[in-house]
Parts: structure tokens; sequence; C-alpha cells
């Protein structure tokens, strides 16, 4: 069993950046991005990984940062909302949101553009039903879901299929 008082260095690439983060072991990772990382597009809804607000990509598996200690996170690939959109050009998924208004208050949004750009990274056509599976994750008290639902279609849309 680690040693929990005293804190721990893991290496692991966030963004596509190598990165050294310290904390202690079960300090979670949500809150060591926010703070240690300075990366606060990740947020914290609920705490116990019941709405998504923190999703990330770990390792290209869409998690919840506030469940994950930092201890599992040496030599880990993450992503997070901040390294979404390449070299300033907003993805089609963020753009997707803006245009057909699937971001309102901006506590959800982070999570959803993460679970959405993580199903379209492994289907580019999704159906409806897949994509409203992919976001049951994600819990969002603004939109009433109809308009972040037409993001993604649009997105999928603007993507066009893979060849």
């Amino acid at each position: 069993m680690p040693d929990t008082s005293r804190k721990i260095s893991v290496q692991c690439e966030i963004n596509g950046r190598p990165m050294m983060l310290e904390a202690h072991p079960m300090s979670r990772l949500l809150d060591v991005l926010r703070e240690q990382a300075g990366l606060t597009g990740t947020k914290e809804g609920c705490g116990e990984g019941e709405c998504g607000a923190c999703s990330i990509e770990m390792n290209g598996a869409l998690v919840n940062s506030c469940l994950i200690p930092l201890l599992q996170v040496d030599g880990a690939k993450i992503s997070t909302i901040e390294g979404v959109a390449d070299a300033g050009e907003l993805s089609a998924v963020q753009q997707a949101f803006i245009t057909h208004g699937g971001a309102q208050c901006g506590i959800c949004t982070p999570g959803m553009i993460l679970a959405a750009r993580n199903l379209l990274s492994r289907s580019a056509q999704p159906a409806e039903t897949e994509i409203r599976e992919a976001l049951a994750g994600n819990l969002c008290r603004c939109t009433g879901y109809t308009k972040i639902f037409e993001s993604v279609l649009e997105a999928c849309r603007a993507q066009g299929p893979r060849r």
C-alpha cells in the first residue's frame, strides 16, 4: 500500500506535452489539473463521477477525472478540453456546439465535447442512439440535450465520412 502522507511525482503527457505532476498519491486528477497544471477547463460538477463535467481522455478512454487518483496517472496520455483546438482552430465538435447552441453555461460543455470527440474517434458517422449512449454520462441542466445532440450530428456532417 502506498504511503499517502508524502507527495509523489508522476510523469505524464497532457495535451501532447510532457509534464511532471507532484501531489499526494490520492489527490484527485481533477484538482491537480486545475490547480497545478492550470487547466481550468475541466470542471467540477458533482465530485462523485455522476455528471461528466470533469471528463477527460486518459490513454484514449473517456474518464471522470474526479475519480482518478494521481497515483494512476504515471505514464498516461491525457487530453483535456484545452487540447481539443488545433493551433487555435476550433475542432468540428467545438464549432458545432457554438453554431447550434450546444454550449450554454459552460459547466458541462468541456465534458460533452470530449465525450463527442471520443465517440467520433471511434465512429465517424454514429447513429443517434450511439450519440445518446456516448453522452449519457454527461449531465446538462441548461439545454435539454436537443441542442447538444444537434451539435454532435452537425460535427459528424462537418467532418464527413472517413476514408
